[in-house]
């Protein structure tokens, strides 16, 4: 196995926890056993006091046989989409222009790349979300309910890539920079052309696997009245009476697209022949 492809697989799961012996990996699976059931038993007791409410009654599940029920379902889906994508895409922009900045050598503008990429990492979706919806408009700017949920969810995930991209950079064995420098280039040139196109290719499933916290973070929008997946549910909830069945169907949707997103992570990081990079690394920056 090849450096770098050691590097890429460094976790923090690998920092923290050694390898499993047999009497752990039979505890673990007798542990796994005992808690299937639990969930079984629960689930169990779950639907029976569904079943004895009345919430398991065909009044509450048929409209979901209607086309129009999926349409209003569907439009509410690529709704999320579209903020989800386009909140992936400015997020991923300005992670690397954050990360670019940590990486600089700038110390003025790596403290302000730190600062900012903290202040996101920790500020929740949902206070920046309020902040585009009340406060903003108090200055005259008028956004659309697709921005006043788009900007927030971004800047929020911006400051999760900046570090992951960075994670990334740290992968990357030192080597590689000192003999970039070793031939005469400079250190941002040798940053940009050696050190930032292996980084990008070693952290691109944990960029995937972001776009599930950005697609959570979109059920939010009912904030600001945007047509969501979860504020057409909550439509039909209002129309139907039925609370239980449509956020069930909501629920499933939901995991479904967060599948699909976690599969192209895993598929992305064998087509790449990369593992999954977390903050801890090799270096530090």
């Amino acid at each position: 196995m090849s450096v770098n492809a050691r590097s890429a697989q460094f976790s923090m799961r690998d920092a923290l926890y050694e390898e499993p012996g047999p009497r752990t990996r039979r505890r673990i699976q007798i542990g796994t056993a005992i808690a299937a059931v639990v969930v079984a038993a629960l689930l169990v007791v779950v639907v029976h006091q569904f079943w004895a409410t009345g919430q398991l009654d065909p009044q509450y599940w048929l409209f979901f046989t209607q086309g129009t029920t999926w349409t209003f379902l569907f439009s509410g889906f690529l709704g999320t989409l579209s903020v989800s994508l386009t909140a992936a895409v400015i997020a991923i922009f300005l992670g690397f222009l954050l990360m670019l900045g940590r990486i600089s050598g700038i110390r003025p503008l790596a403290a302000v790349c730190r600062i900012v990429t903290d202040f996101f990492r920790g500020v929740p979706s949902l206070l920046l979300i309020y902040f585009f919806f009340l406060v903003v408009p108090q200055y005259g700017i008028k956004l659309p309910a697709f921005w006043m949920i788009t900007a927030p969810v971004a800047l929020a995930a911006s400051g999760v890539l900046a570090e992951v991209l960075r994670a990334g950079v740290n992968a990357v064995p030192r080597g590689q920079t000192e003999a970039a420098l070793s031939i005469g280039m400079r250190p941002f040139r040798a940053r940009m052309l050696i050190v930032v196109p292996q980084a990008i290719r070693f952290v691109i499933p944990s960029l995937i696997s972001q776009l599930v916290v950005v697609v959570k973070d979109t059920t939010l929008a009912y904030v600001v009245s945007y047509p969501d997946l979860l504020q057409n549910a909550r439509v039909l909830i209002t129309n139907y009476d039925a609370l239980v069945s449509t956020y069930f169907v909501a629920a499933i949707i939901y995991i479904l697209l967060n599948y699909a997103i976690n599969q192209l992570a895993v598929l992305a990081s064998k087509k790449t022949g990369s593992g999954r990079v977390d903050r801890m690394t090799q270096n530090s920056t």
